[in-house]
């Protein structure tokens, strides 16, 4: 009997290469890249932790401390206080109403 191997008889596996993620993250405020150590996720957008600010004041915020509405991030103060002002979140934060778009579309009409 012959005890040499040989690579007909048994294939050689290679351990599978890890690599790391080489696209680069980029932050959705400056648009700079972001590294692992100062990366925040928000609202499955990508920050760095400074520049994650509150739209209305700039203060700087933390994943407890904000409230978001259309891609836009608030302190919850600020959030409040809009919110407030005119008693709806499209007039108190300088959208366009809802009502006027509704109003503008004509009614349907349904003939029996």
């Amino acid at each position: 009997m012959d005890s040499s191997s040989t690579s007909d008889d048994k294939p050689v596996q290679r351990a599978k290469a890890y690599s790391f993620n080489t696209q680069r993250e980029t932050c959705s405020s400056c648009g700079k890249t972001v590294y692992p150590m100062e990366r925040l996720i928000a609202d499955k957008l990508i920050f760095h932790a400074a520049c994650f600010c509150c739209k209305h004041c700039k203060t700087k915020l933390s994943l407890g401390s904000y409230a978001a509405l259309q891609g836009e991030f608030y302190c919850k103060p600020h959030f409040q206080q809009l919110f407030k002002s005119k008693g709806n979140y499209d007039e108190g934060f300088g959208r366009r109403q809802y009502k006027e778009m509704w109003a503008s579309k004509e009614p349907d009409t349904k003939e029996a």
